[in-house]
């Protein structure tokens, strides 16, 4: 036993914690695995994964389950928000970290924090624990880089230049030009509010202004803190994490703006030094009751977050890596909600059916049931899992054709798509689609979620066997009764191809008829709009 704790934590005081993933988690995917721990070397009792929080406090966490790729920065950054971290040790081969904070009480909120929502890392579930170590002994010169980025970090809390001579990226430790960041956020796929961004941010300090505007496609935010080192932080630990799971990246840089100037408080700029300022777009000038309660402030874990009526409860997220917590839209407080229910008119009555909408909608959601109106037919519900689903197939599909006609897409009254009652025939009008094996984003992380595009002329193929040729698909596309203009294999992999039909309309009826097409050799074809074009 002893010779395995001073092979991995070298210089860590001897306890239990670090031989945890030694044979008893091998199971990898058992989130809440069984393990037992000795306290103090002798009363050993059954540690259940979910009382994770147990255990007495003290100012060094032991943290589990990390993905095998991820960085001390990364790890860093779960504790700054809490307070200053003084020390990290990597297990890299176990997947396991010991974070030190300055303060016991530091080291509670964040563990109190956490039992909350569940932290992750690269769309990993983490788990966080009290270690049996009161502080961390590190040998220096084997855990080298974890000290440089650590004196980086270090160097970034205190506004103090970065240390000459640390083996650490530049980025990491520039020292904060402007209060003000630049924020973009890429594949956007869950809408994301002022009041989302201000939420994450204010974990970092008090955030003064936001204003959020649109460019090049891009949603991009301007956001400020009274005082750059606040800013440096929020770069430092958000930079290129998700909002939710496997979408909404941040990308942060310092703006050259260093004040913003804001005329309005609405939903796309916000003063919270101002809560005077008229909404600007026709709305009334905010009540002076919600603008008193607007400007006060509620301090959460000794930062200062605005609570804002009717906007998300303070939670303040410590890293946008937590906010995947609760399984595809994660945010605490942000719910997927809105109406799952779609109201699709102006079909043609003639061609449509339940399979065909489910084809089409599916692409930008798991469509639930589909149901055809039995007195209106050119009329159907279609329910989607959730709310953002809902959203985002009535973005990109409204004004669409299908079938020959423009179809409307709105949100429906109805909370759900009502199935028939046993033994009653709605001629098959009505079809459950809940069990299919073809939603494209059931698995949590799924790369589909990150290739969501309005429907275009050029489709993406994938799923490809070896034996089918171009010429194979050339053909069996323009058997849907389109014009198939450009073909173009992916140079390097076969199984996938980009082709082209002469107008979004024949993309969409050859997406209709042909995904899940099967291909033979058990290949079945996975037909998607393309951002790109050939």
């Amino acid at each position: 036993m002893d010779g395995i704790v001073t092979e991995v934590a070298v210089g860590v005081k001897r306890g239990s914690d670090e031989l945890l993933s030694g044979g008893v988690l091998s199971s990898p995917n058992s989130n809440m695995s069984s393990m037992v721990v000795t306290a103090n070397g002798n009363d050993s009792k059954k540690f259940k994964g979910e009382d994770k929080m147990d255990g007495a406090p003290s100012r060094v966490l032991h943290i589990r389950k990390l993905p095998g790729e991820v960085t001390e920065t990364e790890v860093i950054a779960l504790g700054l928000p809490f307070g200053k971290v003084t020390n990290i040790l990597m297990l890299k081969g176990k997947n396991q970290a010991f974070l030190e904070l300055a303060t016991e009480e530091a080291a509670i909120t964040m563990v109190n924090y956490y039992s909350a929502v569940t932290p992750h890392l690269r769309n990993q579930p983490i788990y966080i624990q009290y270690s049996n170590h009161k502080e961390l002994k590190t040998d220096n010169t084997l855990n080298q880089r974890a000290q440089a980025v650590l004196q980086a970090v270090t160097a970034v809390q205190t506004a103090s230049t970065p240390l000459s001579g640390t083996a650490v990226s530049e980025s990491a430790v520039t020292p904060a030009q402007s209060p003000v960041l630049r924020i973009i956020i890429d594949n956007m796929y869950y809408p994301v509010t002022l009041d989302v961004l201000h939420q994450i941010f204010s974990k970092f300090g008090a955030v003064l202004k936001i204003i959020t505007f649109t460019k090049n496609n891009q949603f991009q935010a301007l956001l400020q803190y009274g005082d750059p080192v606040n800013a440096q932080q929020a770069k430092l630990a958000l930079d290129g994490q998700n909002i939710y799971n496997a979408c909404c990246t941040l990308r942060i840089d310092f703006s050259k703006l260093v004040n913003l100037n804001v005329k309005y408080n609405n939903d796309k700029s916000r003063d919270y030094t101002r809560p005077d300022l008229p909404s600007g777009d026709g709305q009334p000038a905010l009540d002076p009751a919600i603008a008193a309660a607007f400007a006060k402030e509620t301090s959460l874990l000794g930062l200062p977050v605005a609570a804002v009526p009717g906007a998300l409860s303070p939670l303040a997220i410590p890293n946008a890596a937590a906010a995947a917590a609760a399984g595809r839209v994660g945010l605490p407080g942000v719910s997927a909600g809105g109406n799952t229910v779609l109201l699709v008119s102006n079909l043609n009555e003639e061609m449509v059916t339940p399979q065909s909408l489910f084809t089409l909608f599916g692409v930008y959601g798991d469509v639930q049931r589909v149901k055809i109106l039995y007195n209106k037919k050119d009329s159907a519900l279609i329910q989607m899992a959730d709310g953002n689903q809902s959203q985002l197939a009535m973005n990109h599909l409204n004004g669409q054709k299908m079938y020959g006609k423009i179809i409307r897409v709105t949100l429906s009254k109805h909370q759900t798509v009502q199935l028939p009652r046993e033994g009653l025939d709605d001629q098959g009008l009505t079809k459950d689609f809940g069990n299919s094996p073809l939603h494209r984003f059931k698995k949590p992380g799924s790369k589909n979620f990150q290739n969501i595009f309005p429907p275009s002329a050029t489709l993406h193929l994938s799923n490809i066997p070896p034996s089918v040729a171009e010429e194979d698909l050339r053909t069996l596309f323009a058997n849907t009764g389109g014009t198939v203009k450009a073909f173009k294999f992916f140079q390097r992999d076969h199984k996938m191809a980009l082709l082209q039909m002469a107008t979004v309309e024949e993309a969409i009826q050859a997406l209709i008829d042909l995904h899940n097409y099967n291909l033979g050799e058990n290949h079945h074809l996975r037909v998607s709009f393309s951002k790109s074009t050939i």
